[in-house]
């Protein structure tokens, strides 16, 4: 069938509500806005990716003034002439046509778009130079909205809502919202319009407010008038002189009444709050003078400190004071009046169980004079939370020195013995020297401080136990840190002595290894350092375990000797264990028995120090405490 090519120049004069609004623009951006004299707004497009798709493609004839723009109708290969575009499906118009075309009625365009022609004469298949009336329809799909999928092909876009295209005609079209303007078709476009600025769109009345929402507006009538605000509402009326009057009264006595049952509510606050406290002090004060029956003036030693003395000792517990996080509380730097640089501990919200383990650690400081156990200045019991106060320690926990070392002044191990002999040396004390024996129950490096001078104090004695003379175990909870917990009080629940003698031991190959008591970055089997550092002893290879700085700092006499001591003091049975008096005589006699290194010494002499050239004997028995 031979292809026959028309020309059809179509008048239109649409208003483009439908497509675009005057404040938005119509066509894709970086696409031609215009043809000559006519709009051409998305989904129609000149040039190429600047349409919808190739049936809205728009061709624009330069060769004529003005311009004029040229549609490609698909079947039958019918160009049309347009004076603008829109869709006339919504209100039905014709125009008349001085060229002749090709009549193509309902025809499919890329099984997405569908145009519809009609002409008077149905009869003809072509007819030239004959004026004849002419319909252009467009729709999207051939679906209508309830059937369309909502996926990248649906062109409706954000504010836009679908419109069928007609009862019995598939296919849809798209629109702005309502309280919306602008073209549907393009991402973006459809844009709030501000009715409050449009007094033609304004809906409230006078003697109202108008607030622009998004696709709508709110109105509220002014002072002195009552209503809803809205045109086709109930609008404002002016409230009678009474009832202003009255609901000014009512206003007046909400507010006072409001006021007071605020103060009311601050004042029980108040009364409740110093009930708890003076509870608070009173179950301390019992709990303190039950243990003056076997520790006379303990309380004498326990100064209280007034909630204002605290504050401004730490600028109202400022952030930037804060000096150390844990699982009770948090750590503030302080000053007290007189000068003292203090460490305040503030609990957090305490429950009976906290509360038990402050004042056990009142109790149990209030009782130790030890160089090397911190010291305790005092307490608050007028908050709402018990804050303790410590001397304050400036060089953190032996965890941070060991695991996070300083480049410029590192852990050596004349300072790693030294450290070690003085925390089993606060042990002995506890164990033996104290008034009244106490179990420290959670020996671990974080809780190891040091202080300007690097000397140690052991901390945190919460959940501490006093325990008499002739008692040789604690049946208790199990509590305490995994990785430096003893196994056998594990099973048992039964905590001795030996208990502490084995959580010291772990913080004994913290200072050999730098290595963390528990850690995932080992192997499975590894993962505990006690059984990860005695598999290492079996196998004759402590050097590979070894920190570097101690095997090339340490004399092969004193590091071995250290490193057996840890191992029998990581006996399964605590019973083989030795005491803490015991460990703390070994480690002080190798701190003694120090020789300095000749300053003559070569670096090939100091080899004698290498643990490359030692002989490993380590099945020799020494597990006897």
């Amino acid at each position: 069938m031979q292809m026959i090519y028309f020309l059809l120049l179509v008048f239109l004069f649409f208003v483009l509500h439908p497509i675009a609004a005057a404040s938005s623009p119509a066509h894709k951006p970086g696409c031609p806005g215009r043809c000559g004299n006519v709009t051409i707004p998305y989904p129609f497009g000149v040039g190429s990716g600047c349409s919808l798709g190739s049936s809205f493609n728009i061709s624009c004839n330069t060769s004529t003034t003005p311009p004029k723009p040229y549609i490609y109708i698909g079947a039958s290969y019918l160009y049309a002439s347009l004076t603008d575009l829109s869709q006339s499906w919504k209100t039905t118009r014709v125009f008349p046509c001085s060229y002749a075309f090709i009549m193509v009625k309902g025809s499919q365009i890329n099984s997405l778009y569908s145009y519809d022609y009609s002409i008077l004469n149905q009869n003809s298949t072509a007819i030239i130079h004959y004026d004849h009336v002419v319909r252009l329809d467009w729709r999207l799909g051939d679906q209508n909205c309830s059937q369309t999928p909502r996926n990248s092909s649906f062109a409706c876009q954000p504010n836009a809502q679908c419109v069928d295209f007609g009862a019995n005609v598939g296919g849809y079209i798209c629109k702005c919202s309502k309280g919306y303007q602008g073209n549907p078709y393009l991402n973006s476009s459809c844009r709030d319009i501000d009715e409050c600025a449009n007094s033609s769109l304004n809906p409230c009345v006078v003697n109202s407010k108008c607030i622009n929402t998004y696709g709508s507006a709110n109105c509220s009538c002014n002072k002195g008038y009552y209503g809803d605000g809205m045109k086709n509402g109930k609008g404002c009326t002016m409230l009678p002189p009474s009832n202003i009057a009255k609901f000014v009264v009512i206003g007046l006595a909400s507010a006072l009444g409001l006021l007071l049952l605020l103060l009311f509510c601050f004042w029980l606050h108040k009364v409740f709050e110093k009930k708890r406290n003076k509870n608070r002090k009173e179950k301390f004060f019992k709990h303190l003078a039950s243990q003056q029956q076997t520790s006379e003036g303990a309380f004498g030693k326990t100064k209280l400190f007034t909630a204002k003395e605290l504050e401004k000792a730490t600028d109202h517990f400022n952030e930037s004071r804060i000096c150390g996080r844990g699982g009770q509380g948090i750590v503030h730097k302080g000053m007290l009046s007189d000068g003292t640089i203090v460490a305040i501990k503030r609990l957090k919200e305490v429950d009976e169980n906290q509360v038990e383990q402050f004042i056990n650690e009142v109790v149990i400081l209030s009782q130790i004079n030890h160089k090397n156990v911190v010291r305790l200045l005092g307490c608050c019991l007028a908050t709402h939370t018990p804050q303790l106060v410590y001397e304050f320690l400036p060089n953190g926990t032996l965890f941070d020195f060991i695991h996070h070392p300083k480049i410029e002044f590192p852990l050596t191990w004349n300072m790693r013995l030294k450290i070690a002999a003085d925390v089993a040396g606060a042990l002995a004390y506890l164990h033996f020297a104290s008034s009244i024996p106490i179990y420290h129950r959670d020996i671990k490096s974080t809780n190891i401080l040091l202080d300007e001078k690097y000397i140690v104090k052991v901390s945190d004695f919460g959940i501490s136990k006093l325990v008499q003379i002739d008692q040789t175990h604690l049946t208790t909870l199990v509590k305490g840190t995994f990785g430096y917990l003893d196994p056998e009080y594990y099973e048992t629940s039964q905590y001795t002595e030996k208990s502490d003698v084995y959580s010291f031991g772990v913080a004994l190959l913290e200072l050999l290894t730098s290595q963390r008591p528990i850690s995932l970055e080992r192997p499975e089997v590894g993962r505990n350092l006690a059984a990860h550092f005695l598999s290492y002893m079996e196998a004759n290879d402590l050097e590979a375990i070894l920190d570097t700085q101690v095997s090339e700092e340490g004399a092969k006499e004193e590091v071995i000797a250290v490193a057996r001591l840890a191992r029998r003091c990581l006996n399964v049975k605590g019973k083989t264990r030795p005491t803490m008096k015991e460990v703390a005589t070994e480690l002080e006699s190798l701190v003694i028995s120090q020789i300095p290194e000749p300053e003559e010494a070569t670096v090939t002499e100091a080899k004698h120090m290498m643990f490359s050239d030692i002989e490993y004997t380590w099945t020799t028995s020494d597990h006897t405490s």
